[in-house]
C-alpha cells in the first residue's frame, strides 16, 4: 500500500500508526526509528513510511466524520470475524466502560488539561467488548472532564453494534461513574444488565 499511493492516502497513516503500535512504539516520534530501519520497512513491503511530523499532521487535521468513519470500518471488521464464532460466543456480549488519565509532559497541547489531582493530560474513554478485549469506541477527553461524560452516546451505540451481530443477551460493567441514570430504564426495557462497582 504504502508503494502505490503518493501523497499518503488516510489508510497508509492508520496503518502506519497501528503497525508502529504493535512494533511496541508508544509515541509518534518513535516513527523516525521505524522508517529508518530497513528490516521493518522490509517486513511491510515498504519504501518509506510516513515520518512523526506528517503523522501528528494528519492526527490533528482529520475530521471527525473520518473517525466515525473509521471506527464503521473497524466495527465491520469486527463483526465479520465474531460471525466465525462458536454459537456460545453469542450468548452474552459483556461490554466494559472505563476512563483513565493520561498524563503527558508536553506544552501547549490542544484540549489537554488539569484534572482534580493536578495531574496534565487527557482522559479517554474506553469502551470495549470484553469477551474478546477489542475496543469497541475509544473517545479522547480533556484531562479535567468526569468519567461518564459521553458515556451513554457511546454504550448506546456499542449495545447496538453487538445486537446487529446477533449476541442475545447484553452485559454492561463499569464502575459507579458510568451508571447513567437516566438511561437505565430503557435499556432494561431492551434486556440490557448492568454490574456496576464501586471504585476504590
Amino acid at each position: 500500500m504504502f508503494k502505490i499511493y503518493l501523497p499518503y492516502g488516510e489508510s497508509d497513516h492508520v496503518l502506519n500508526i497501528a503497525y508502529n503500535l504493535l512494533a511496541g512504539g508508544t509515541r509518534l516520534v518513535r516513527l523516525e526509528l521505524r522508517r529508518n530501519d530497513e528490516v521493518y520497512l522490509n517486513a511491510l513491503g515498504a519504501q518509506r513510511i510516513p515520518d512523526p511530523t506528517t503523522a501528528g499532521d494528519f492526527c490533528r487535521t482529520v475530521r471527525a466524520s473520518a473517525r466515525r468513519g473509521f471506527d464503521g470500518d473497524l466495527q465491520q471488521h469486527s463483526t465479520k470475524v465474531w460471525r466465525q464464532q462458536p454459537d456460545s460466543f453469542f450468548e452474552e456480549a459483556v461490554i466494559d466502560a472505563d476512563g483513565t488519565m493520561v498524563e503527558t509532559y508536553g506544552e501547549c497541547k490542544v484540549r489537554m488539561d488539569i484534572n482534580y489531582k493536578g495531574q496534565w493530560g487527557y482522559h479517554p474513554l474506553l469502551i470495549s467488548l470484553a469477551n474478546t478485549g477489542e475496543p469497541l469506541y475509544i473517545a479522547n477527553r480533556s484531562g479535567n472532564r468526569p468519567s461518564h461524560e459521553n458515556a451513554a452516546f457511546y454504550l448506546y451505540r456499542s449495545i447496538n453494534i453487538c445486537r446487529k451481530a446477533g449476541l442475545r443477551r447484553i452485559r454492561v460493567r463499569g464502575d459507579t461513574d458510568f451508571t447513567q441514570t437516566e438511561y437505565l430504564d430503557r435499556w432494561d426495557a431492551n434486556g440490557v444488565s448492568f454490574e456496576w462497582h464501586c471504585r476504590s
